[in-house]
């Protein structure tokens, strides 16, 4: 019987494990990197220990430093979550060798599925319907590149090992495969120290829907219905549902049994995901199985009402399933969003930085929040940028969707970019409305999503300007002398005084004329239009009152800037001082910068070669993603600063570019 789990993991699966082990009555043991010291999901475990420094493969991908923890803290069996050590069959069999229980399937289904080119031809045996493509052992790029031509492009090069999107590339044709294949197979060595490379035919209007399934060691198996997960940026997942719209009885009911058939195919034990490619004509096929819970596992459990990782514990004590398959019925539907820290206007670059406010939604039963963080965390270059997954439930989709949108409203995030506002303009859209989903659906309708959302400067600026007469007034009550000399609050002998506040909003200046009329009250003027403010601040939150109508909004104070999280998003003003810190004449104002902080991981360039606009100059690796930088124009290489293996901070130059006469 498990009576107490350590979870090798971090972040918002630990915490998620951490929850249902706490209503089990089983302790949980935490594990940490020297940066996660204080992490949310350390604080929640019964106990914790940490495993080493912050790299990933120093600490939590150190499989055999946390075997050795858990044997010295007595546990019975290990919650791997996701990513890590989930699907690594090496840290599974060494479980089993130290007679701890590994919480998720058995090792041979983990090597069988652990190879997508092996997978698919267990697959192909056990008729489970497969893409077109070449999944050989014979890694030669001559081979691999003539296997895409003989299909024809568009085709996908995929990584045999891993998944989250790395190692995989679109190649639209043969001109591009060759460096798409050493990028390709680059990304699949750095993240799974395995290169090895498979092609298949790539679907041009698929959707992305995947099949949950649960098998306990009985010979029982489920299918818990199924995702549709086809709204992804580089192969990621953004926003996920369940069901899958437009989805008739008899495909559900086939794709299930496909995918039972699959899990059966391998002898399979515990949670499973098998995804497949849906097309238009609503023929589908196999893509890969995934050997654990899966990110996305919370739409599954709001329109079935069952707990997952409550199935996998009792799976892993060797019970039979919860309930059969006549027993399973879908309720309603869900969405879950992932809000991650990163930059949907400059290609989904990830972001870091300090979480100065966190404020979201509140949570009750159609509305739930997976995270990892509290204020104050920081979101570092260490691991993946999610900050939290934001997952909703209603009757219908339509209701559902709305219920997104609105907490989505309501969910305020300063000190890192987020894509927050991008979620929002996605499920806003009549596209997602009308359910028109495809795997490119960001691609296809980047027009009508790629536009930042306009914030009304005139209805909120009002609003910001009392905040900050606000904030400097709370400063003065504070004073440690607290004299006359140090209120300032405007007093004139014999005359009102009326002092203005200038404002940067959107590169324009804004001013206010400001008169205060009672404590916490003022007079604005704004453009010739007059308003009455009040209000206060408390927990980062502006409850205020605008010419008669209140409201309460947060509120973020970052030295000389002003953030409002309003309906419409966030609105940032900068307060126009004598000095506002302009940075002088950049001493490389030719050069290319880093985007993020990250290592070099290639230098394509060296001093003194001639290059083309468009070339490859570097590549940076930030959160386990390569970023190519490319020569803005035509001209010279004059210096490297970095060399491969070294890091660089976001904004740092990289490669100082003499310009052409032609571009200069």
């Amino acid at each position: 019987m498990i009576k107490k789990i350590l979870i090798a993991n971090r972040g918002e699966i630990a915490c998620r494990v951490i929850k249902t082990a706490k209503i089990m009555g089983i302790a949980t043991v935490a594990v940490y990197s020297e940066v996660d010291a204080n992490a949310l999901h350390v604080t929640q475990a019964d106990e914790a220990v940490c495993i080493g420094p912050a790299p990933s493969k120093d600490s939590y991908l150190r499989g055999d430093l946390i075997l050795q923890k858990a044997k010295e803290l007595n546990v019975d069996a290990i919650h791997p979550g996701y990513g890590f050590l989930s699907e690594n069959a090496q840290f599974a069999e060494a479980c089993a060798e130290q007679g701890i229980i590994f919480i998720g399937p058995t090792i041979e289904a983990i090597k069988a599925m652990g190879s997508k080119s092996a997978a698919k031809q267990i697959m192909h045996q056990a008729g489970v319907p497969l893409v077109p493509g070449y999944h050989g052992d014979d890694q030669n790029p001559a081979l691999i590149k003539q296997s895409a031509n003989d299909m024809g492009y568009p085709v996908l090069l995929k990584a045999t090992a891993g998944g989250g999107g790395k190692g995989m590339r679109q190649v639209w044709s043969e001109p591009e495969f060759d460096d798409a294949l050493a990028a390709a197979k680059r990304e699949a060595m750095s993240s799974f120290s395995d290169d090895k490379m498979l092609v298949e035919k790539y679907l041009t209007e698929p959707r992305h829907v995947e099949i949950q399934v649960f098998c306990d060691n009985h010979k029982n198996g489920v299918y818990l219905f199924e995702r549709d997960c086809s709204i992804q940026r580089r192969h990621q997942k953004v926003i996920e549902e369940a069901p899958a719209p437009n989805m008739s009885e008899e495909l559900r009911a086939s794709m299930g049994e496909a995918a039972l058939k699959a899990a059966f195919a391998i002898n399979y034990s515990g949670a499973g995901t098998v995804e497949f490619l849906l097309d238009t004509d609503g023929s589908f096929y196999f893509m890969e199985m995934n050997t654990r819970l899966q990110v996305e596992h919370p739409v599954t459990e709001m329109i079935t009402g069952e707990d997952l990782v409550e199935w996998q514990i009792r799976v892993a004590n060797n019970e039979t399933l919860p309930k059969t398959q006549s027993q399973l019925a879908i309720q309603g539907h869900s969405f879950e969003a992932r809000i991650y820290a990163e930059d949907p206007n400059n290609d989904f670059l990830p972001a870091t930085g300090i979480l100065q406010l966190l404020k979201t939604p509140i949570t009750n039963a159609k509305v739930r929040i997976d995270t990892g963080v509290e204020q104050g965390d920081e979101v570092s270059i260490y691991y993946d940028p999610m900050i939290a997954k934001l997952v909703v439930w209603d009757e219908t989709r339509e209701k559902a969707l709305s219920r997104l949108e609105t907490c989505l409203q309501h969910y305020a995030i300063g000190g890192v970019t987020t894509n927050i506002d991008y979620l929002r303009r996605i499920a806003g859209s009549m596209p997602f409305k009308q359910a028109q989903l495809t795997t490119d659906f960001i691609e296809r309708h980047n027009d009508s999503i790629s536009t930042a959302t306009i914030v009304e400067v005139d209805s909120y600026l009002p609003a910001i300007a009392l905040g900050y007469l606000l904030s400097g007034q709370a400063d003065c009550k504070h004073s440690a002398n607290n004299t006359p000399w140090d209120i300032h609050d405007s007093f004139r002998s014999n005359l009102i005084h009326q002092p203005s506040i200038e404002f940067i909003v959107n590169d324009k200046v804004h001013t206010i004329s400001t008169t205060m009329s009672s404590p916490n009250q003022w007079t604005l003027n704004n453009n010739g239009k007059q308003h009455v403010v009040s209000g206060s601040i408390t927990n980062d939150t502006l409850s205020f009152s605008l010419n008669g109508v209140k409201a309460k909004l947060p509120i973020m104070f970052n030295n000389a800037e002003i953030s409002l999280f309003t309906p419409q998003g966030m609105l940032t003003a900068q307060i126009q001082a004598a000095d506002l810190g302009e940075i002088g004449e950049d001493d490389h104002a030719n050069s290319v910068v880093a985007p993020m902080n990250g290592t070099v991981v290639a230098l394509l360039v060296k001093t003194g070669d001639k290059i083309k606009k468009g070339q490859q100059l570097i590549i940076v690796e930030a959160m386990k993603m390569e970023h190519s930088i490319k020569a803005p124009y035509d001209g010279t290489v004059a210096e490297c600063f970095f060399k491969q293996g070294d890091l660089v901070s976001g904004g740092v130059a990289l490669i100082d570019i003499t310009a052409d006469d032609e571009n200069s």
